[in-house]
């Protein structure tokens, strides 16, 4: 398989220019939430890049038009991690008309002018920061949800790689499927437009575990708490109870027990998409809710990463602080550096 070089292991950088509480950018947040010793930080421990989710409102206005501020944050991020020695993804976590975490917003798949929002947006970012192409990569659209808008997807990625492509041909695209960038959206993507193409995926697998507790996620009780690992059976079994049959899917694995094999299970369809287009993986977010018990996450990391590294997947965790996952938060405090190691 061919692999992403230069991403080998990563972190987010999530809750900084996109998804502020409340949407509200104030420049305190924006000056504090990272700063230049937070890179140079996350390159002392031992991590080759950071994906930086972000939002159009830092960049974009509603009728197109460009904000200087924000397009100056992210340069200036990109300039600290060449200092630094890393590499950067920059990831449009939410477009002018889409946005992941919300299913009422998704006319971006069927507005052609919000569309020429979108690919106007990204031939900005390559004429300001495809110079940049050794060390750092574009990643189009974050999370698409609905497998329906498959079609529409692809057309307007194809549409975007080319507009792209006329302003710089060196520097990497990233592009994922539907279902929240789920593997099984991978094989609705078409064949890669060249070979600087890279197909992402997240893995939350199983969700039970890694969202438990989450307030976002429907029927999720507030104290609902799930060890790992534990037999596939009992998983299927305290699902059933609060969730239906709505998990049933990503808890089928013959295993007594969740393990590396799991995940090696999991990743198989993405591996042999990948050497179907000869194209390389890129597994952009991974975590645990820190509502879970540090032993279990522990277990959790170690188990998908020798996954990851056994097939030369590239990957970053979600996230470095704060939402509800941040790795250097209190809550993982004294199981931190034991994290670092694996990833």
């Amino acid at each position: 398989m061919r692999e992403f070089t230069g991403y080998k292991k990563g972190i987010n950088l999530g809750g900084w220019l996109s998804q502020c509480s409340g949407g509200n950018f104030t420049e305190k947040h924006l000056d504090n939430f990272v700063t230049e010793s937070d890179i140079a930080y996350i390159s002392s421990l031992g991590l080759d890049h950071v994906r930086l989710p972000i939002d159009y409102e830092i960049i974009q206005n509603n009728d197109g038009s460009f904000i200087e501020n924000g397009f100056r944050r992210i340069e200036e991020c990109i300039l600290w991690c060449r200092k630094y020695g890393l590499r950067i993804i920059l990831d449009l976590h939410k477009a002018c008309g889409y946005v992941f975490d919300d299913e009422s917003c998704c006319d971006l798949f069927h507005d052609r002018r919000l569309q020429t929002i979108f690919i106007e947006l990204w031939k900005e970012m390559a004429r300001r920061f495809g110079k940049y192409y050794d060390i750092a990569a574009f990643e189009l659209l974050n999370e698409i949800t609905d497998r329906n808008t498959s079609e529409e997807w692809n057309s307007l990625t194809a549409e975007t790689i080319a507009a792209i492509r006329t302003i710089n041909t060196d520097i990497r695209i990233i592009i994922g499927g539907y279902e929240n960038s789920s593997i099984e959206g991978l094989s609705a993507l078409e064949k890669p437009a060249d070979e600087n193409i890279v197909f992402t995926f997240h893995c939350y697998n199983p969700l039970i575990f890694t969202h438990q507790s989450a307030y976002w996620v429907k029927n999720m009780p507030s104290d609902f708490k799930l060890k790992y690992p534990d037999a596939p059976a009992e998983y299927r079994q305290i699902s059933h109870k609060y969730f239906g049959e709505i998990y049933d899917s990503e808890l089928n694995y013959d295993g007594k027990i969740f393990d590396q094999g799991y995940f090696e299970e999991l990743f198989s369809d993405a591996v042999n998409i990948s050497n179907k287009y000869n194209v390389p993986l890129y597994c952009g977010e991974y975590g645990v809710i820190d509502l879970a018990d540090t032993e279990s996450t522990v277990k959790w990391f170690r188990d998908i990463h020798n996954a990851l590294e056994k097939f030369g997947i590239a990957h970053a965790a979600w996230t470095y602080k704060s939402k509800d996952f941040g790795l250097t938060d209190e809550h993982y405090s004294e199981v931190f550096q034991e994290i670092v190691k694996i990833l």
